[in-house]
């Protein structure tokens, strides 16, 4: 009797669940059948599971496979994470998806006047549809119906529900959050995986829940530190400036703290594999590189990238020289930040075509073809603490 009446609970907790798929499922195929901007008489695809994968050139892919679905990405107008929803837009449309990327915001702010933004005209003549608007009314830019929405913006549910509310009024069958590996908790056991712990007050951890409510199939990806052409956001080229110009490299700590450094590209492509992929729906992806990297580790890499063979190294403590270890170092360093892509790797399919040493070399000879390397630049803080270490080596 005490089993029946458990298989009977069990029952009554899975009928909710089981009626939103339900609904999600007819919805879904109803997208299927009609009013997509698919072009007609094209069957929808949906992608590979398995590795179904090709590099085309250096950092960019090619599903192995026919594929046109109808996708609206909305582009963050600043920060690090640009740079991702630009080259998704580019890989998309090389897959010959039908893409649309709208940047909240004006289309003449000075934001627009850096890269990735600088070179929109790259996704033009690849037939991407470039739109600026706001989140609140996505309607206003959007051009018929979209049968997946890509939020590479919003950090918090304010700016996020309006995004998803039309996302799911208007009938879109997917929606693509990227949120942020920053809000797993510190962990004594690291890498973070999916699953993790997380910082419940962290304004991407509201979006997420959301999401995860809303009646549309849903896939979150938490990206950690980005290198990549386009980036308008400093990583390696904080230690590519000391470099170039023959300085030591100051890393606070002991330099042993593992991070992530993950290559744009293979941000763009996971993100990608997802689209029209069921394997990705109610999926928790980090969206990052495939191996981690010691802070001392990423100055040697730099450093090899750059033909350097001798590069000195200076680890201190921020509190006995005397600065604050965030305006002096870019990156955290006080426990392991960093995350592994096991679930892109079991549900997607993900590869990773080239080591982040061998995409550093790439970004150094971007490096020197900007002309950074001469520019005249000030390292106040650096030399404080240089100053401070050999003080103190000399006692």
């Amino acid at each position: 009797e005490r089993e029946r009446e458990r298989e009977r609970e069990g029952k009554s907790a899975e009928r909710p669940r089981q009626a939103r798929m339900t609904a999600l499922a007819t919805r879904m195929s109803a997208n299927k059948v009609g009013g997509s901007r698919r072009a007609a008489g094209r069957a929808k695809t949906v992608l590979p599971q398995a590795p179904g994968l090709r590099a085309r050139r250096a950092g960019t892919y090619r599903q192995d496979v026919s594929a046109n679905a109808s996708v609206f990405v909305v582009n963050t107008p600043g920060g690090g994470h640009a740079v991702i929803g630009f080259h998704l837009a580019k890989q998309l449309a090389e897959q010959n998806h039908d893409v649309t990327i709208m940047v909240p915001g004006d289309e003449s702010s000075d934001k627009m006047k850096k890269e990735p933004f600088s070179r929109f005209d790259e996704l033009t003549s690849l037939g991407v549809k470039t739109v600026w608007g706001s989140t609140s009314d996505c309607a206003a830019c959007a051009s018929g119906k979209y049968d997946v929405v890509v939020d590479n913006n919003g950090k918090d549910l304010d700016t996020c529900q309006p995004v998803i509310d039309w996302a799911v009024g208007q009938g879109a069958s997917q929606f693509l959050y990227v949120s942020s590996a920053g809000i797993y908790k510190p962990s004594v056991t690291p890498p973070h995986v999916e699953g993790d712990a997380v910082k419940e007050s962290a304004s991407h951890v509201s979006v997420e829940n959301y999401l995860k409510g809303a009646s549309i199939a849903e896939s979150i990806f938490r990206p950690q530190y980005i290198t990549g052409d386009a980036n308008n956001k400093d990583c390696e080229e904080w230690f590519f400036d000391r470099i170039a110009r023959g300085r030591p490299v100051p890393i606070p700590g002991d330099g042993m703290s593992i991070t992530n450094v993950a290559q744009v590209e293979d941000m763009a492509k996971m993100i990608g594999l997802a689209v029209e992929n069921e394997s990705a729906h109610g999926g928790l992806f980090n969206c990052v590189g495939d191996r981690g990297v010691t802070l001392n580790g990423l100055v040697q890499l730099a450093a090899a990238a750059a033909g350097v063979d001798d590069v000195e190294i200076i680890n201190y403590d921020p509190e006995e020289v005397g600065v604050e270890g965030k305006k002096a170092f870019p990156f955290r360093y006080t426990y392991h930040f960093f995350s592994e892509p096991r679930a892109a790797v079991a549900k997607l399919g993900m590869t990773y075509e080239r080591s982040l040493g061998d995409a550093l070399k790439e970004r150094w000879a971007a490096y020197k073809a900007s002309g950074r390397a001469d520019k005249d630049m000030s390292f106040e803080i650096d030399d404080k603490i240089i100053e401070s270490v050999s003080s103190k080596v000399m006692a």
